[in-house]
């Protein structure tokens, strides 16, 4: 009888892990579980040396499936509704992009996290592209994440309290995902081939984050000329999920999570003057929108897009508008991302570092 391989064990281990890190937290009720879930278990198996590795072809192929996902999340009912309110769109996404790359440069000038890692880390909203991306641009992607999900995090939870707070519904009429629906395949199909050509394509024009950004774009395009349906079941986006997670996570060992909670002091403080500094926006928003508190404060969230589309969805507030504003950060987020991060690198350095590198 032949022996299974040791790493093919291994590869089990982190499957059972991940799964039961999952359930923990979709039992919690937490955002971005599959995500968070499989990191947390790759980072407990790369500290433990266990020297996994996610496949690259497999890796840039969750990229598209993610990259496709985002696309599917952008309906023309979503830029009708930002043509319609513009001033307010672009008020309330500037002073929330503006605010949070004040605070990643402060933290990159204070040198508590390296080079534009800081930058990228306090991008509002965006977390797993702006994830994935860094890495393209010279930033630390484990601490980027890092920052990334723990803000994810805490912001749901406290848009969860602040939602409980100003109603009585609850969370629990979120309805369970179905993870194996029906799949019309002429679609499902057609889809794969273009998030795959799209990946291809943002590869071979040597594109930063291609196999990201490129099926966002065309995906979009296509999606809102009428010429495609995306189609993504959830058993696709959950192994996507599980392979970005794992692979961020494989990614971390003992020095960088021992510099990780040196900096969580700072990293927390800054969240919370972001999550502030967002709350005092959405009052503003409250009074030049006309528009209930809930609404304002979901709108204005520095989190995940998918987390407060949970949150609005079960809760009485203008959804349309909350996923609008969302989608607009999203989208200048992702746009602006690798400029700002140049930029304010650049900005934080000492003249003397700045001219030594000119030269």
């Amino acid at each position: 009888m032949k022996r299974v391989p040791r790493q093919a064990w291994q590869w089990v281990a982190l499957g059972l892990l991940s799964f039961v890190l999952v359930a923990g937290l979709e039992w919690l009720r937490l955002p971005a579980a599959l995500l968070l879930g499989a990191l947390v278990a790759a980072v407990l198996f790369a500290v433990a040396n266990a020297g996994l590795r996610v496949p690259s072809r497999l890796f840039l192929g969750a990229q598209a499936v993610v990259g496709g996902m985002i696309a599917q999340a952008f309906p023309p009912a979503i830029f009708a509704e930002m043509a319609r309110d513009w001033p307010v769109f672009l008020g309330g996404v500037v002073s929330v992009l503006i605010a949070s790359t004040l605070l990643g440069w402060l933290l990159t000038r204070r040198k508590i996290l390296p080079g534009s890692t800081a930058i990228w880390g306090s991008s509002p909203g965006a977390a797993t592209a702006m994830t994935l991306m860094s890495e393209s641009y010279d930033a630390d992607s484990r601490l980027v994440a890092f920052m990334q999900y723990l803000r994810v995090v805490l912001v749901a939870v406290v848009a969860t309290i602040m939602a409980r707070f100003w109603i009585t519904a609850t969370l629990d009429a979120v309805p369970a995902i179905v993870w194996f629906p029906p799949i019309p395949w002429p679609s499902f199909g057609m889809t794969l081939v273009v998030v795959t050509a799209s990946a291809v394509i943002g590869r071979a024009l040597r594109i930063p984050a291609g196999a990201l950004l490129a099926p966002i774009a065309i995906g979009t395009a296509l999606q809102d000329a009428g010429l495609i349906t995306i189609i993504l079941p959830p058993w696709l986006l959950a192994l996507a999920y599980l392979l970005v997670g794992w692979n961020i996570g494989f990614r971390f060992n003992r020095p960088i999570l021992v510099h990780a909670a040196k900096t969580l002091p700072s990293i927390l403080m800054s969240i919370l003057c972001l999550i502030t500094v967002c709350g005092a926006m959405a009052a503003v928003l409250v009074q030049i929108a006309h528009v209930d508190p809930l609404t304002a404060y979901l709108a204005t969230s520095p989190g995940g897009a998918d987390s407060v589309a949970i949150i609005a969805a079960s809760s009485p507030v203008d959804v349309p508008f909350v996923m609008a504003m969302q989608t607009a950060r999203f989208v200048v987020v992702v746009l602006t991302g690798p400029a700002i991060a140049r930029f304010m690198t650049a900005r934080s350095m000492p003249a003397a570092s700045r001219t030594a590198r000119a030269s």
